[in-house]
């Protein structure tokens, strides 16, 4: 894997870059749409790949290892030939588990034991197994296994979380220089910087991982409750530490307005389940506001979704269609929404990239925050 720079804005850190792996090149910056069970939840590839078109999606090891498991995906040939899908893919390490599970899970020096959601099986990852089942699972880019701390968290508690999740990184770095790919083609693996809302803790980290010369970077730990503004604070100082040659990935992050702040502060790489779980509910987000589709108020507005035409579905579908569809739980509705939302996310990021590549990336930044600050 390389990153190159291809532009950055004057007024604040954000750039524009390429990421080229074996599957192909990823314009940064870019949203990742989660597939978290090697589907992006009601989306077909055929929609996905010529209306919302991203370069990157994302896979969650820990689904996977659960269904279809390690030895279906390794019989097909990895997750790419698994779900027909011939650009980048990239996978967590589980480790976000580690604390969405918290009330099934108990976590050691060794690794974390956890319980099924499925089936209530115990399991136990190891840095060293989570590094076996991505190998399996064959997505280009793979993350280093941690613990995500929760918020509020204690400052004794995200110190020992964070030393330990170093240990776990160089488990891991010293596990994958043991073992080959599996499907031909190389994977890129990125460390990631923990340490709460704790600014000693979070440079003390991103300084560790810098240190360990990796082909990318990741944050966590953010999203997980916190002030936007603390978030911002923690993703500018880890920012100002990790380097500038390696992309930076901010993990689980977030609304249109995080991104476009976090992009500010020189991330370069997001995911998010937001898109498509509020798609789900009727949320709609667009570049001048909120829709709550499901509002009496749509029922007889028969302009189009969006009158920016981002996707097909933006001219092709009535507001007052699609709120139908909600009323009467047809799930064309929550594909139609899936599609606009994501299709806003990609094009947030790739609007982004051309005004950081023009110059004016900070004015069109803020004239973006407030229009999109609103509920329609």
């Amino acid at each position: 894997m390389k990153f190159e720079i291809k532009g950055t804005d004057s007024q604040t850190k954000a750039r524009a870059g390429v990421v080229t792996t074996d599957h192909g090149e990823i314009q940064t910056p870019i949203f990742m749409p989660v597939g978290t069970i090697a589907t992006v939840k009601g989306v077909h590839q055929t929609e996905l790949k010529e209306e919302i078109n991203p370069d990157i999606i994302l896979g969650n090891t820990y689904h996977l290892y659960l269904r279809p498991g390690t030895d279906i995906l390794e019989k097909a040939g990895g997750l790419h030939k698994f779900m027909n899908w011939d650009r980048n893919i990239l996978t967590d390490s589980g480790g976000y588990q580690v604390y969405s599970l918290s009330a099934n899970r108990k976590i050691k020096e060794e690794g974390v034991k956890f319980k099924s959601h499925i089936d209530g099986s115990y399991h136990f990852f190891s840095p060293e197994y989570s590094m076996d089942i991505q190998r399996s699972i064959g997505a280009d880019i793979i993350m280093a296994f941690d613990e995500c701390t929760p918020y509020p968290c204690d400052y004794h508690y995200a110190k020992r979380s964070m030393h330990m999740t170093h240990r776990w990184l160089d488990r891991c770095i010293n596990h994958l220089d043991k073992t080959p790919v599996k499907y031909g083609h190389n994977q890129a693996f990125f460390p990631i910087v923990q340490g709460s809302t704790y600014t000693d803790l979070r440079k003390q980290s991103a300084e560790f991982i810098a240190s360990r010369e990796a082909l990318g970077n990741a944050i966590g730990g953010l999203s997980v409750g916190e002030p936007a503004e603390e978030m911002y604070a923690m993703t500018d100082v880890v920012c100002s530490i990790l380097p500038e040659d390696k992309p930076r990935y901010l993990m689980g992050v977030g609304t249109p307005i995080n991104i476009l702040e976090n992009i500010a502060l020189g991330v370069d790489m997001f995911d998010c389940v937001m898109p498509t779980r509020n798609a789900r509910n009727g949320m709609l987000f667009t570049a001048h506001g909120t829709i709550n589709i499901k509002n009496k108020k749509w029922e007889d507005d028969f302009s189009p979704i969006d009158e920016m035409g981002i996707t097909f579905v933006d001219t092709y579908y009535s507001k007052a269609y699609v709120r139908h569809l909600f009323a009467v739980n047809e799930m064309l509705g929550k594909q139609i929404a899936t599609i606009h939302n994501l299709g806003f996310y990609l094009w947030l990021v790739r609007e982004a990239r051309k005004h950081i590549l023009a110059g004016d990336f900070r004015e069109w930044k803020e004239i973006m925050v407030k229009q999109m600050d609103k509920r329609l």
